[in-house]
C-alpha cells in the first residue's frame, strides 16, 4: 500500500479523521468513581475490627453503587461484592432506611452503618459519613464535557 492510501491528505482525509474522533468520543468510557475507605466491624468483640472497603460507582449502572469488602473477610477469600441502590445509601445517611437485605441509618453525627444481611448470616458495618458524602458527591458529579478534535 502506497504512503499516500495509508495517510491520505486533503479535505476527504480531514472530514474523516473528525468522524474517526467523534465515533471514539461517542464510544469512549466514561471513568467510574472509586474511593477506598476504613470501615469498622461492628461485633460483640469489644473491639472494632478496622478493614479498608472499596466504594464503586460506574456511570453504566446510575442508580447503583458497590461496596466491596476484602477476600480476607469472606470464607471463600474472594472479595465480597454488595451492590446496593444509591438513594438508599443517601437516605440512610439522614434517617434509617432499607428493608430485606440492606439497611442503613446514621449513627450519631459522624458515623453510619451499613447492616448487610446474607444466608450465611448479617454483617454490621460502621463508615465515616463524611467519607460516604464525598463518594457519594464524586459519584453524582457531571461527567467531564469532550472538546472536539
Amino acid at each position: 500500500m502506497s504512503p499516500t492510501a495509508e495517510n491520505p491528505t486533503g479535505p476527504a482525509a480531514g472530514a474523516a479523521t473528525a468522524a474517526l474522533t467523534a465515533v471514539a468520543a461517542a464510544t469512549a468510557v466514561v471513568p467510574g468513581v472509586e474511593e477506598r475507605v476504613i470501615a469498622r466491624v461492628i461485633s460483640d468483640d469489644p473491639l472494632y475490627r478496622k478493614i479498608p472497603v472499596a466504594l464503586r460507582y460506574a456511570p453504566a449502572e446510575p442508580l447503583a453503587v458497590r461496596i466491596v469488602f476484602p477476600a480476607g473477610l469472606s470464607p471463600e477469600g474472594t472479595d465480597n461484592e454488595w451492590v446496593l441502590p444509591r438513594a438508599l445509601l443517601e437516605s440512610g445517611l439522614q434517617a434509617p432506611t432499607g428493608t430485606g437485605d440492606v439497611r442503613v441509618w446514621p449513627c450519631g453525627r459522624v458515623q453510619a452503618v451499613v447492616e448487610l444481611h446474607s444466608p450465611e448470616g448479617v454483617a454490621v458495618i460502621q463508615f465515616d459519613i463524611a467519607a460516604l458524602r464525598r463518594f457519594l458527591r464524586r459519584a453524582s458529579a457531571p461527567a467531564p464535557a469532550t472538546r472536539p478534535a
